[in-house]
């Protein structure tokens, strides 16, 4: 059986709503999840997208579709895709026509101490210092 080969759709949010909705913000997080959905299934994450506010049509989201590289689409939930894409609908109308699979994971959201929120505010507001998220 040949392996299932999956792009994994993650969305940043701005830095300003982590205390409202750290996940969101946590993209991190967010391809975590979808690696863990993917590995439970026998899948193969072969790409992460990162984008907010994608145009359905946008050739980026489709290139590794028609080169045949990425068998179907996961997000963590629908929160994140509805922040990925500028409509859920008309990409999920755009998966069906390809043929693409169109998944989320909705796994469990990790809970957020003022620590881990901490750490997702450092990492993303540090990069250019090197800082590597450890």
């Amino acid at each position: 059986m040949d392996e299932v080969r999956v792009a994994v759709i993650a969305s940043p949010t701005p830095l300003e709503e982590l205390d409202t909705d750290p996940f969101l913000v946590d993209t991190r997080s967010q391809q975590v999840m979808c690696a863990r959905w993917a590995a439970d299934k026998g899948y193969v994450v072969t790409r992460q997208l990162l984008f907010y506010g994608m145009r359905p049509d946008h050739r980026g989201l489709w290139a590794d579709i028609e080169a045949g590289a990425v068998d179907l689409f996961v997000a963590p939930n629908e929160r994140v895709l509805a922040r990925a894409l500028t409509s859920v609908p008309e990409f999920s109308a755009e998966c069906e026509r390809r043929g693409v699979r169109l998944e989320t994971a909705d796994l469990d959201e990790p809970a957020y101490s003022a620590a881990m929120k901490a750490g997702v505010h450092r990492r993303l507001s540090m990069p250019t210092a090197g800082y590597d998220g450890c």
